[in-house]
């Protein structure tokens, strides 16, 4: 998968870095393995700025009803999505299924950033 993550337990935090080409399987797959893991509620760093979307805006569409989904489940951690200026766009659509939630959700261009501002969320 080219998502891959790791989880603190104790610092109740789970980041993910995505690489190459994303399907819509691929972040069904990385969504999946987050419920299954118990990481819900967690704190997230997903750095996707290696990363391509090889996905339609149909599968945009089936992305936000799993979102939906997943949010419908309970408590969901603050989110910190980097992205590159180039991707910016793409993402945004996706950041509005994931602003849907109640959860804490932005956007950066820079790891350090996005890492400052999500170790300054509450756990």
């Amino acid at each position: 998968m080219p998502i891959h993550w790791t989880v603190d337990h104790d610092r109740q935090m789970l980041v993910a870095e995505a690489e190459g080409a994303i399907t819509l399987t691929d972040l069904i797959e990385y969504l999946d393995a987050v419920v299954a893991a118990g990481t819900m509620p967690y704190r997230k760093l997903f750095d996707g700025k290696k990363a391509s979307s090889l996905m339609t805006d149909e599968d945009m569409a089936v992305l936000g009803v799993h979102l939906r989904n997943y949010h419908a489940r309970g408590k969901i951690g603050p989110l910190a999505v980097v992205v590159g200026a180039d991707q910016t766009a793409g993402f945004a659509r996706l950041f509005g299924a994931l602003a849907a939630a109640d959860r804490r959700t932005k956007i950066f261009n820079t790891a350090k950033a996005a890492r400052e501002w999500i170790d300054a969320q509450p756990q």
